[in-house]
């Protein structure tokens, strides 16, 4: 690990064009090829000792984007502090205007896009597609679920409104994708919390099931459930890993225990019945539904 007196002040922490230290006389490009840094792409540098996470990333990147491009879709919505990065180190999204140019290069996708200015804004000093834009983008996504699940995140950043983002579309209606964002966005709801709770209740909903509610209270269990039908006493839980701590479980078992002295029936799934088994899920949730609303 480099000292940090080995590393400029003006150069910690952030990343940087290496052709530009070295005119302003703040590193030598001898000193620039040793120890005390990484290299992320070329000409771009950032200090060994620094986290490298996906917000370096898009820092470095858009010391490459030419005007008119800007930071999009996954990593615009991780910008935007919505939680849809896929596990792993993924590129960096970036969209350019269609007149200009900009290669593709490990770590940095690149897509040609109609790209207005009024779709692009600043944060923390990185062109970044709009919250808007972003979500449209990923609504028109091939992959029908990861749509959802993206547009549903960034709902739950509070800087969004579905109303706003089906007039957005509708107004692109023409738009390459046009058609699975407008199925996208009937599916979305604000209110989900994680991309795994908009993953249980599209299970549901896409195997022809009534639409639960999201982050359903329930006050004098002291509890809140992650989908629920109300009407039945019914609620949907997602458990995340956080749920085998010792602490949490306790917790869980006391919460769990209120809910059934107020009538409650509560089905809880894990990642490997969401990924794995979709269809038990479905059949679980049907089978405690159909008493009452699905007939026989």
């Amino acid at each position: 690990m480099p000292t940090r007196a080995q590393v400029p002040w003006r150069l910690r922490g952030t990343p940087f064009r290496g052709s530009v230290a070295i005119r302003g006389g703040l590193i030598t490009r001898a000193r620039l090829t040793g120890s005390a840094w990484q290299r992320l792409f070329r000409d771009v540098y950032l200090s060994a000792d620094t986290v490298l996470d996906h917000r370096m990333w898009c820092r470095a990147a858009a010391l490459l984007l030419p005007p008119g491009a800007a930071i999009a879709r996954t990593s615009a919505a991780y910008l935007h502090f919505a939680d849809v990065l896929p596990l792993g180190q993924p590129p960096v999204d970036v969209a350019v205007p269609r007149s200009v140019s900009l290669r593709p290069r490990p770590a940095l996708r690149v897509e040609r896009v109609n790209l207005p200015a009024s779709d692009i804004e600043q944060l923390a000093g990185m062109p970044v597609t709009t919250v808007l834009r972003t979500a449209f983008d990923l609504a028109r996504t091939p992959d029908l679920v990861s749509g959802v699940v993206a547009v549903d995140a960034l709902l739950n950043t509070g800087h969004l409104s579905l109303p706003t983002l089906i007039r957005y579309a509708e107004e692109r209606r023409h738009w390459p994708g046009g058609a699975q964002a407008r199925r996208a966005l009937r599916l979305a709801v604000p209110g989900a919390e994680s991309p795994m709770e908009t993953r249980l209740r599209l299970i549901l909903v896409l195997a022809g099931l009534p639409e639960p509610l999201t982050q359903y209270p329930v006050p004098m269990a002291n509890a809140r459930l992650d989908l629920a039908y109300p009407e039945l006493r019914l609620g949907i839980e997602y458990d995340g890993d956080h749920h085998r701590d010792r602490r949490q479980f306790q917790r869980d078992v006391a919460r769990l225990n209120r809910l059934r002295l107020l009538g409650w029936t509560v089905l809880r799934f894990t990642a490997d019945d969401v990924f794995r088994n979709p269809d038990r899920v479905a059949t679980q949730v049907r089978a405690a539904l159909r008493p009452h609303v699905l007939g026989n």
